[in-house]
């Protein structure tokens, strides 16, 4: 059984709290969990630039991508490394800044009321099985304590927009290992 803390913070992660969240909206239930990929450098992974990147302290003279995401205040709630590592850079009561403009199944807004989690990776690369070993107990948590409906990839909230969680995400194993979520493509979804 999961545990969790004030705010929302999940117990049995690592926590390294972000400056970029927000309150919900009064009375707002969080039903959605959206999911992403991200690497920096793009198509590179290892080193701590996403953390620094939700943190506000990537060094912009470090990479030259760096620079052109300068001053972009982003965040999630979790975050799953290669290697399975899971870390929370905000409370899942707050309102983390990773979806942007958005709409899923009519519903404007989705930083509102949902809840995200990138992975690390790109569109043209599988994940690993030990971010699926992780993702799969931390969607279970989430939907035991909060009222979640739905799961949905960033492209679906913001198709052509936003590519991720790309091709190579394993939506047959998503239904799986977590039925009774609507997934992208379902009826009513």
């Amino acid at each position: 059984m999961s545990r969790w803390l004030p705010d929302g913070w999940l117990v049995g992660v690592e926590h390294l709290a972000s400056p970029n969240f927000g309150e919900r909206p009064v009375d707002c239930e969080v039903s959605l969990v959206v999911v992403h990929n991200i690497s920096l450098p793009p198509d590179e992974f290892g080193g701590d630039w996403v953390e620094d990147f939700f943190l506000n302290r990537l060094d912009p003279a470090v990479h030259p991508y760096f620079a052109t995401i300068s001053g972009v205040e982003v965040s999630a709630h979790f975050y799953i490394r290669r290697d399975g590592r899971t870390i929370q850079f905000v409370g899942c009561d707050k309102r983390a800044w990773h979806a942007g403009a958005s709409n899923w199944r009519g519903r404007d807004n989705c930083n509102d009321w949902s809840i995200g989690i990138e992975l690390e990776g790109c569109d043209t690369q599988p994940f690993t099985d030990a971010q699926y070993a992780a993702l799969w107990p931390l969607v279970k948590a989430i939907g035991r304590h909060y009222p979640v409906t739905d799961l949905a990839g960033h492209s679906d909230i913001a198709p052509g927009r936003k590519s991720d969680p790309g091709p190579c995400f394993d939506w047959a194993a998503v239904h799986a290992q977590l039925p009774g979520l609507r997934l992208p493509g379902e009826i009513g979804a």
